[in-house]
């Protein structure tokens, strides 16, 4: 048997530097070198501001808007091109981008310390112990999941103004007794570390580039998300139309959220369940669909609310509205709905592996369910809750509606 030959990588042609406050003082020999030697150098114009004399290369500043395809880079493939990014370019940067487009052996990458490893060691905290949430760009909503007494967040802004208005929504939220420090322009000679309680904030002119660091403490009535499945009913802005919280905890359950995948809440209601969900993984998606105009609007409200505004909502009635959207991986449908369409379409729309949990509360959608389970299998449930209630100057046992579950993974 020949023996195998050897191959020799070829060297590769994207160089990604990071760069801290203090600009090329903080650069080490390599990071100065592909600088240097770089045919063509992109970054954005504060990076050129730190950097920029080192480059003898073409200077291209990122366009505006920005370019998430990254075109400009990609065109120069095989050519010495070096991005400037700022810190870690694979901590909420553009590294992440460029990764999805260019493979791992074509890269070479020096970073510089994140804003987040920066903060934690002038707090003295350990990374490991806290959360962290990129805010760049983003809604400030995000942040609600992590409101949770006693916790330790470290929050990567867009503006000077993003602190204030972080505050006041602590503030709002009945998180007022937090703790907020801002930490701007780390690294840098215009360092500078302040902080001010949420209801009391009167920090001002802050940098640009900050990072907000929040110790949660909270009030009596404070919004506090629950980590369990099942939230509190009150939590919810409804008309009634929502899936009670014990059963919402059991359907969370069949559902089984795995990594990465994409929910179809068909006839949501409330939106409960999809915001759930996307509750229970930060990568998880879904989208909403609700035939009701104002019931749909609700639900915005309470993504937003509940800290996932990315919720897709979808205004129209399924099975139509089924149509063109983004595969699911699972569906769940609820209501009191009897519409055979709506089940062919769904199921048809799964994968291979999909699984699909519907709830039935009325006797015409219970027998759907029974007749879906003899043709195709998959598992019946009963649920049934009753909760006390007061009998004259007793209590006595009031039973909810049973609801009848059928849960199948398509073959």
């Amino acid at each position: 048997m020949p023996a195998e030959k050897e191959t020799r990588a070829l060297p590769a042609w994207l160089a990604i530097v990071g760069i801290g406050e203090d600009g090329v003082a903080g650069l080490g020999d390599e990071a100065k070198r592909l600088i240097a030697e770089a045919e063509f150098v992109f970054g954005g114009k504060r990076h050129f501001e730190l950097a920029g004399s080192l480059a003898t290369g073409e200077m291209h500043p990122w366009p505006t808007p920005f370019d998430p395809e990254m075109d400009a880079v990609l065109d120069r493939a095989g050519r010495r091109v070096c991005v400037l990014a700022s810190g870690d370019p694979f901590f909420y940067g553009v590294g992440v981008t460029l990764a999805r487009k260019v493979a791992a052996a074509d890269m070479v990458v020096v970073p510089a310390p994140s804003s987040f490893s920066l903060a934690a060691s002038r707090l003295g905290w350990a990374l490991q112990d806290i959360e962290t949430i990129s805010l760049h760009g983003r809604p400030l909503d995000l942040i609600r999941p992590l409101l949770q007494p006693g916790a330790r967040i470290l929050a990567l802004t867009s503006d000077g103004a993003a602190p204030s208005r972080l505050a006041a929504l602590l503030s709002e939220l009945g998180f007022g007794p937090s703790r907020l420090t801002a930490l701007e322009a780390l690294g840098g000679p215009d360092e500078l570390v302040r902080g001010s309680r949420a209801d009391a904030f009167n920090l001002k002119n802050i940098n640009p580039l900050n990072i907000l660091a929040l110790e949660i403490e909270s009030e009596t009535q404070a919004r506090i998300l629950p980590l369990a499945s099942g939230l509190p009913d009150e939590l919810f802005e409804t008309d009634g139309q929502i899936t009670k919280r014990e059963v919402r905890a059991i359907t969370l359950s069949a559902l089984a959220p795995r990594r990465g995948e994409v929910l179809w809440d068909i006839g949501a209601g409330s939106g409960s369940i999809a915001i759930e969900w996307m509750l229970s993984h930060a990568s998880l998606r879904a989208l909403a669909i609700e035939a009701n105009a104002e019931r749909a609007e609700r639900i915005r409200h309470n993504a937003v609310a509940f800290g996932v505004p990315e919720l897709t909502v979808i205004e129209g009635e399924a099975p139509k509205a089924l149509s063109g959207l983004t595969a699911p991986d699972v569906i769940f449908i609820g209501g009191g709905g009897t519409d055979a369409g709506v089940f062919d379409a769904a199921l048809k729309a799964l994968p291979p592996g999909g699984r699909c949990v519907a709830n039935a509360v009325t006797l015409e959608m219970e027998a759907l369910l029974v007749a879906r389970q003899a043709e195709l299998g998959g598992t019946l449930t009963r649920i049934a809750i009753s909760r006390a209630a007061p009998v004259g100057t007793m209590q006595a046992w009031r039973p909810a509606l049973p609801v009848t579950q059928w849960s199948w993974v398509k073959p």
